[in-house]
């Protein structure tokens, strides 16, 4: 055998060789680790089931540790900003873009205490004459004629009209009206009762206790508001008015709406409400407003 040959055959042999190498070196890599050299020369990269690597679950584990974002919460941030520089209208509308787009929001409730408390001072303000009219008395008129016509209470009319007392109305006075077009919104899985006018959100009441309340959705309606003293019905221009214990009837199904303190038995059934709470919930509606029950 010539020299010639023999360097070609053991050429040959390196390549092969070579070639074997990176094969299983490839082999190592990609599909199992072969240990030995292959080890010291690449370690090996242990798979997770889904195929991820050690370093990659890492990764994912300290992702999952890191708190979700919660995005009403920056917005009532900036709307608390709002707040402090007096910039009312555009806190309030950020308020209730919480109370609307992100009402899970760990905010949400501050956002819906916040905004009751800005729309009932417009609501119940005299000089907020958004939602009101003003009518001028003529000669016949009464308050209840008045209450009739514009869909609205006799309590309502006395309190915008700051009549601390009722009084003789005479023709050419005027006198603020503020039609009553709100409707209840009863939600029992979050024990709360909320005012609304349409679409839009006016003041949500925490519930004190909730009897006996359908499960499934209903739609009512109010089918009565009287107010009670001592056992006694009490008219809305009798001068303990204000100390009565308000009561509103849901016609179907029949529940009533009341106040409870916490304090003496508590009234059977129904819903409870704080004595303030239903003091306002009875100055804003009438009978035939809607009630839903959600």
């Amino acid at each position: 055998m010539s020299l010639w040959t023999l360097v070609k055959i053991i050429a040959a042999l390196g390549v092969i060789a070579v070639m074997g190498f990176s094969g299983m070196l490839a082999y190592h890599v990609v599909v199992r680790p072969l240990g030995g050299v292959f080890s010291q020369i690449i370690p090996p990269v242990v798979k997770t089931v889904s195929g991820q690597s050690d370093e990659d679950l890492s990764n994912m584990l300290d992702s999952a540790d890191m708190p979700d974002i919660d995005p009403g919460e920056k917005t009532f941030q900036k709307a608390h900003e709002l707040l402090a520089l007096g910039k009312l209208p555009e806190a309030r509308e950020k308020l209730t873009a919480i109370v609307n787009v992100f009402p899970t929001s760990s905010s949400a409730p501050a956002a819906r205490r916040i905004v009751g408390e800005m729309n009932l001072d417009e609501i119940l303000c005299s000089s907020h004459m958004e939602g009101k009219k003003l009518h001028v008395v003529k000669r016949g008129d009464s308050l209840l004629a008045i209450a009739v016509k514009y869909n609205t209470t006799i309590d309502c009319i006395i309190h915008l009209n700051s009549m601390l007392e009722l009084r003789g109305i005479q023709p050419g006075d005027e006198i603020v009206v503020m039609p009553l077009e709100f409707r209840l919104l009863v939600e029992p899985r979050l024990k709360t009762l909320s005012l609304w006018e349409g679409g839009r959100f006016i003041r949500e009441y925490n519930i004190v206790h909730l009897g006996a309340v359908p499960t499934t959705p209903q739609r009512s309606q109010i089918s009565s508001r009287s107010a009670e003293l001592d056992g006694k019905k009490v008219a809305p221009q009798s001068k303990t008015y204000p100390s009565a214990v308000k009561v509103i009837q849901i016609a179907k199904p029949s529940l009533q709406i009341r106040s409870w303190d916490g304090t003496g038995d508590k009234p059977p059934g129904g819903i409870l409400l704080q004595p303030e709470d239903m003091e306002e919930i009875s100055l804003l509606t009438r009978v035939g407003n809607e009630v839903e029950i959600r």
